[in-house]
């Protein structure tokens, strides 16, 4: 069986994808040259960080920041701000229908993204945004 961080991680793969139905959700990919159609995220390991303990029963709770890059470009009728907009909006709609994760989680909430242009040569101009998902849970044991 997976570690809870493998799980945690796993789901919220799973979390975006379905929330981005047309997009192309990969984890811990290299930045592309090109963006896809229908958009791009790229779900990160992050760093769980150090956990709090507690000793009766033994449980790390850990706090860990997913990082999620988000990457748009312009459709026929909305623009790179608009696009990479309301990808932003189903991924923090699909985090407040599902707090827990499924149970996996205490709980789950995104942080506001920072966005930048993304110029590459001989590509068209994407919006790019650097948000973060941080799930709280606990484990009887950090390898686990």
């Amino acid at each position: 069986m997976a570690s809870k961080r493998e799980q945690v991680l796993d789901a919220v793969v799973a979390l975006i994808d379905a929330a981005l139905p047309a997009a192309k959700v990969e984890r811990n990919a290299a930045k592309p040259e090109r963006i896809p159609p229908g958009g791009l995220a790229i779900v990160r390991d992050g760093d769980p960080g150090e956990p709090e303990m507690l000793l009766s029963p033994l449980t790390y709770l850990y706090t860990h920041r997913i990082p999620v890059e988000i990457a748009a470009r312009e459709s026929g009728t909305q623009s790179r701000e608009q696009v990479l907009d309301a990808m932003l909006a189903a991924i923090g709609a699909a985090v407040a229908a599902d707090r827990t994760l499924g149970g996996l989680c205490d709980f789950i909430e995104a942080e506001a993204p920072a966005t930048a242009d993304i110029d590459a040569a001989g590509a068209q101009t994407a919006r790019w945004a650097d948000a973060a998902i941080v799930a709280s849970y606990g484990t009887s044991d950090p390898l686990n």
